[in-house]
């Protein structure tokens, strides 16, 4: 069974017309995620990644065991007032307000190959945040690395806009 197959789709949460992907269902499918850590590991046991960088709170779930087993250190990057030393941040815009993501000012060093990993891409806003951070630290970013993408709203494209590369597990027409 596919990836895609192990993931639930929400009706109308979290407000009406909308159709969540729920990748809690391929979470707790033991050989769900490890088809997901595997195939993910696969792409990339040989982009000289230097470290894995997880969005909170689902891509600390993908990005942990994928930089295990890349052999590589893990960076979490945060929602605001997380993180206990001392960070650097980016505010970045909501579909419904502003909100703010940081990450520790000694996780990156400058030229160190970073893989960025989430477990959606919607509107890619946090993503490019994630990436602006990534970037202002002086790390490259190998590509964006996301288990689902919801290609009707356009996320890839802004991150693409921005010469980023972006790798999806599977794909979900309409929202």
């Amino acid at each position: 069974m596919p990836i895609k197959s192990r993931i639930r789709t929400i009706p109308h949460y979290p407000k009406q017309g909308i159709m969540f992907r729920d990748i809690t269902t391929l979470l707790k499918d033991p050989v769900g995620l490890r088809l997901t850590i595997d195939e993910i590991v696969k792409r990339y046991k040989r982009h000289k990644v230097s470290k894995v960088a997880g969005i909170e709170s689902r891509g600390f779930i993908i990005g942990a065991p994928v930089a295990y087993l890349l052999g590589v250190g893990f960076i979490p990057i945060r929602k605001k007032g997380k993180l206990p030393g001392e960070t650097i941040g980016h505010d970045y815009e909501l579909e419904y307000g502003a909100d703010r993501i940081e990450i520790h000012t000694d996780a990156i060093a400058k030229g160190e190959r970073i893989l960025l990993v989430d477990d959606l891409i919607a509107t890619g806003g946090t993503a490019e945040a994630a990436a602006t951070l990534i970037r202002k630290m002086g790390g490259e970013i190998i590509e964006c690395c996301f288990v689902v993408d919801l290609p009707d709203i356009g996320g890839r494209e802004r991150l693409e806009k921005l010469g980023l590369k972006v790798f999806t597990l599977c794909g979900f027409e309409g929202e």
